[in-house]
């Protein structure tokens, strides 16, 4: 595999203040239930193909985890949460 090849199938991720979501591009189906689960976030044809700005925090996550291969997961962005929280309480 060249160098290119493995970048491409390096995982990829992308944060929101809430979630951090992880996407495994060699693990991928291609079931295609995230596109048709909320195809404002998960949309193959732009780069990025994943915009959670597109959708709610619940949406992608009941999306996410209907991925039947595991290629899509996420986690919670607590430290990102705790630091807002924190700024807020000092205000």
């Amino acid at each position: 595999m060249t160098e290119l090849e493995e970048d491409c199938m390096a995982e990829k991720t992308y944060e929101t203040e809430s979630l951090v979501i992880h996407w495994k591009p060699d693990l991928c189906q291609h079931a295609a239930k995230c596109v048709k689960g909320a195809p404002d976030v998960f949309d193959v044809s732009r780069k990025p193909w994943i915009m959670p700005e597109n959708g709610t925090t619940e949406e992608i996550k009941a999306v996410i985890d209907q991925c039947p291969s595991g290629a899509l997961t996420y986690t919670e962005n607590k430290e990102r949460f705790n630091q807002i929280s924190l700024k807020a309480q000092l205000y």
